[in-house]
């Protein structure tokens, strides 16, 4: 298929060379293009503006850091939606607002374009292996559409349903419970220590009794042992957990235990954490909270 891909960060740029490994024809577009030009070497074209990334293409993928850039990026001036055909998809990669993806749902329908919610789970590593697990939903005849382009990414695809905000709504859920997992280990990773018990023996001891989860055990690893470039940072943790209390708030739902992370986010942050990992960054604040 003739592609193209809005967002070359960290995921976008290993999600994009997993498409030109694929054999699809790949037009990329980045706000930086320095950091799109090394596809280019890889076989992938260079567009100047969203607009001519999405130009004449069968499917455009975007990977956007959040609701602001993806309204800029894809309804804005030199926007991508206004120069898609009609008839052409949109695979909506980025984790955003379910409000955004609503609104972005009646946006395509107004211009006779397809339109599949499709966010991803995994880290960057997971992500240059090409096993993320997508969460898609949309028309049955779109979602089909986007098999092609989604498979190469990903080990599993979970369809949720026809309404494209339903995927996004899974992500936002899915990424506070990787935030509670995180903060519980993290609790329990101070609680150890201060019993003279080391954290990873922890780890390995609950897992194997209670979860038996490699997600419990590569998480606690990234927690004991940070990476030097985040996969995700404390930033972008928190961004996701603010989707996930304004979509329940919408829907009238009270969740307790998600407004009480909000202030340990806000802690975080406040410390001067915001640009560390997501997982290690929590493992930080959870001990400077211990020692107060």
């Amino acid at each position: 298929m003739n592609i193209g891909f809005l967002g070359l960060g960290t995921m976008g740029s290993l999600m994009a060379r997993r498409l030109l490994a694929a054999g699809h024809e790949v037009t990329a577009w980045n706000r930086h293009r320095p950091k799109a030009e090394p596809l280019a070497a890889e076989g992938a074209s260079i567009a100047a503006t969203p607009a001519e990334a999405a130009q004449g293409k069968d499917a455009v993928v975007s990977m956007l850091f959040d609701d602001a850039a993806n309204e800029e990026v894809l309804l804005g001036a030199a926007g991508a939606l206004p120069a898609m055909e009609s008839g052409a998809l949109h695979i909506a990669c980025s984790t955003i607002s379910v409000a955004l993806s609503e609104r972005l749902t009646r946006e395509h329908a107004s211009r006779g374009l397809e339109f599949v919610a499709a966010p991803v789970f995994g880290r960057p590593n997971i992500a240059a292996e090409g096993k993320l697990w997508i969460v898609a939903a949309g028309a049955e005849a779109s979602i089909a559409k986007a098999r092609p382009v989604l498979e190469p990414l990903s080990r599993g695809i979970s369809v949720i349903g026809s309404k494209p905000a339903q995927a996004h709504a899974v992500k936002v859920a899915g990424n506070f419970l990787i935030t509670m997992m995180i903060q519980s280990l993290s609790e329990a990773f101070v609680f150890a220590r201060a019993n003279g018990i080391a954290p990873a023996m922890l780890l390995e001891t609950v897992n194997s009794a209670l979860f038996q989860s490699p997600f419990y055990a590569a998480y606690g690893k990234v927690m004991l042992n940070p990476p030097e470039q985040p996969g995700a940072t404390i930033e972008l943790g928190f961004k996701d957990l603010k989707l996930f209390l304004e979509a329940a708030e919408t829907n009238k739902v009270w969740l307790t235990v998600a407004d009480l992370m909000q202030d340990r986010f806000e802690e975080a942050i406040a410390s001067g954490l915001s640009s560390t990992d997501w997982a290690g960054g929590l493992l930080q604040a959870a001990e400077n909270a211990s020692h107060r």
